[in-house]
């Protein structure tokens, strides 16, 4: 039986180290996401959190503070992580390999950068065959100089929605609803 997947993209300690410029909506994302990595806990759902390398002198780089996983998350030594150098989680990674010795056909997204990472990820996994959920208020990312943060979650959500995945609130994802959606 196929079965759905909760993969955090991105969300580490480095996103949130900058007090200045905060994430939008960045704490109630953070516990949104635990959320959803406790109920994938206690329905067996495969839990895989990605990490981003932003190579010397990002704020996330390997292995400094900021690469660490955002305790926020939920996350727990031990879990399965994926480390990845590019905005797609699958590209030069073993994420497609880990997904298919699971046996999963849908992926619950979640994370941050919105536009970048979470997008990207999306539009990918949509591209390789995958049956995506994406948890419309647990990705978040960084207001810019002419568009809030806020604008740039609702946009994607719209964007997205329409071919590349299904929009649900994490309140409203019950993992167990997407086993043999194909």
């Amino acid at each position: 039986m196929s079965k759905a997947a909760l993969i955090v993209i991105d969300v580490q300690r480095g996103m949130f180290a900058f007090p200045d410029q905060p994430p939008h909506d960045g704490e109630a994302v953070l516990s949104r996401i635990a959320s959803l990595v406790a109920r994938a806990r206690e329905t067996s759902t495969p839990l895989i959190f990605v990490q981003h390398d932003g190579g010397a002198g990002h704020p996330l780089e390997k292995p400094n503070e900021g690469w660490g996983v955002h305790p926020g998350t939920g996350y727990r030594e031990g879990d399965a992580v994926v480390e990845k150098r590019n905005p797609d989680a699958f590209q030069n990674t073993d994420l497609q390999e880990r997904l298919a010795d699971l046996d999963v056909s849908t992926l619950v997204l979640t994370g941050m950068m919105t536009e970048y990472c979470v997008d990207t990820t999306c539009r990918r996994a949509f591209s390789l065959g995958y049956d995506v959920v994406l948890a419309s208020d647990a990705h978040t990312t960084f207001s810019k100089p002419g568009l809030a943060g806020d604008m740039i979650v609702r946009h994607h959500n719209e964007i997205l929605g329409n071919g590349f995945a299904k929009i649900e609130t994490a309140a409203d994802i019950e993992f167990k609803q997407y086993e043999a959606l194909q």
